[in-house]
């Protein structure tokens, strides 16, 4: 691996976790939201994340190539999808504009699948997770600035 290699890793999932917490933000903006341009209620988003498995790659002299391999080489946001496995809450209201008019839902309108707390949850571990790379960075920095200093002498 290559001295900037930690960097560049710990880079990828400050983007991916910015991304996330973006998202997660857009989730509970629309907690409320009832009408969409696609039509219905709001749906909860989502982030899927993958391994960078293709791309630079970082050799070592030290390692054989088989363990060398099979090193990380980050994360990548793969898309950014609706959540449509979670059922929407529907609560009564036929004074509502956007309240069901028909059959069996009558007077109740359709709210967002999006859940307060699971979003608080995620936003906590979207934030540790970018404290982690960010400290990981730091630490490869003084790393690097340690070994420039001991080269120096």
């Amino acid at each position: 691996m290559g001295i900037y290699s930690s960097i560049n890793i710990a880079s990828t999932g400050l983007s991916a976790n910015r991304m996330r917490l973006d998202v997660i933000a857009d989730n509970m903006a629309n907690v409320n939201t009832t009408r969409t341009t696609e039509g219905g209620a709001f749906k909860r988003s989502r982030v899927i994340m993958r391994p960078v498995t293709e791309g630079p790659y970082w050799r070592s002299p030290f390692l054989p190539d088989s363990l060398d391999n099979n090193l990380g080489k980050g994360v990548r946001v793969v898309e950014v999808q609706k959540d449509r496995s979670t059922e929407p809450r529907y609560v009564y209201d036929p004074t509502h504009p956007d309240a069901i008019l028909t059959g069996r839902w009558e007077g109740y309108v359709e709210m967002p699948n999006v859940d307060v707390v699971t979003e608080m949850v995620d936003m906590i571990s979207a934030s540790r997770s970018y404290e982690a790379n960010a400290a990981i960075i730091e630490g490869s920095k003084a790393m690097f600035q340690r070994a420039l200093d001991i080269g120096a002498r």
